[in-house]
């Protein structure tokens, strides 16, 4: 029996885009992040997962139930 995933993904910033390329900069900020420390909670849909994808090394992530 499979766990059913979660409906939403709390985002936390962890590390600085400073030094990042642009693409992944545009990613945290298409994200809603604003800085080390700042969080989000966003739909668990594909796009969001292959957006937080790319910038992994900068989040951390966890799925939640609620907002």
């Amino acid at each position: 029996m499979t766990a059913k995933p979660k409906p939403y993904l709390r985002v936390r910033q962890a590390a600085s885009e400073i030094g990042q390329v642009d693409y992944q900069r545009r990613v945290v900020k298409g994200l809603g992040l604003r800085g080390i420390g700042s969080e989000v909670v966003v739909a668990n849909t594909p796009a969001f997962r292959g957006m937080v994808k790319k910038v992994m090394h900068l989040l951390d992530v966890q799925e939640v139930d609620k907002q």
